[in-house]
């Protein structure tokens, strides 16, 4: 097991980055227009219609009997009261949400191998969790190659699951690189010695050990590929 710190070839390609920022952008682009149009758009229909009636509201027009107000103004609801045109923006923040979280996503996510402590960052935090005391559970939905022929060598992860001992939120590592079908065997390799470092072998951790043998199988194809 290394002592070192090992960056994970965890996230997405450099092409991918492009393609997700520009996607986020464009979707928190049309959010924020939707959240700001109701702001402007009683401005900016005063600019294009002209002045229209005398009273521009009731406050102005508070003091005439009603039968003297303009028609607008008769049937207005409670000046103290909100119109929903300013609610309407709000539909729109759903949307700028998720485009600023697709961008923070793409551009955060990274991962790190330090000892047996694995350090996962996302869009807004960073978890750590020590591999070698953790829950480890397969994650994902496991598939097979289209070359694998070999029935020995099993499914092939998609992630791993680690969860702290005190049932604490776990982290998941993704064993995808960046562009890659899998990360590359050193960094298996390393995950699997991280596992198991320490376990003791009266089998209370054998579904454990399951996981970092299919990861040290998953390395070993690779390095033949």
């Amino acid at each position: 097991m290394t002592n070192r710190e090992l960056r994970l070839s965890v996230g997405a390609s450099p092409g991918q980055r492009v393609v997700a920022v520009v996607a986020g952008v464009l979707v928190a682009a049309i959010g924020a227009a939707f959240v700001v149009l109701p702001l402007v758009a009683d401005g900016l229909l005063r600019r294009l219609t002209g002045p229209g009636d005398a009273f521009a509201s009731y406050e102005e027009a508070r003091d005439l009997p009603p039968g003297l107000l303009p028609p607008g103004l008769r049937d207005s609801a409670d000046p103290n009261q909100s119109g929903p045109s300013p609610f309407i923006g709000l539909c729109g923040l759903p949307f700028l949400l998720l485009g600023l979280y697709l961008a923070l996503r793409v551009l955060r996510t990274a991962a790190w191998l330090d000892g047996s402590r694995a350090r996962v960052r996302g869009a807004l935090r960073t978890r750590t969790v020590d591999l070698a005391t953790a829950r480890i559970e397969a994650g994902g939905t496991s598939y097979r190659d289209a070359d694998d022929i070999d029935p020995a060598g099993g499914p092939q992860l998609r992630s791993i699951l680690a969860t702290g001992p005190a049932g604490t939120r776990g982290v998941t590592i993704p064993l995808r690189g960046m562009g890659l079908p899998s990360l590359p065997p050193t960094e298996l390799r390393a995950l699997a010695e991280a596992i198991t470092a320490g376990r003791r072998g009266d089998g209370r951790d054998d579904d454990t050990r399951a996981v970092a043998d299919q990861l040290r199988r998953l390395a070993q194809r690779r390095s033949t590929d």
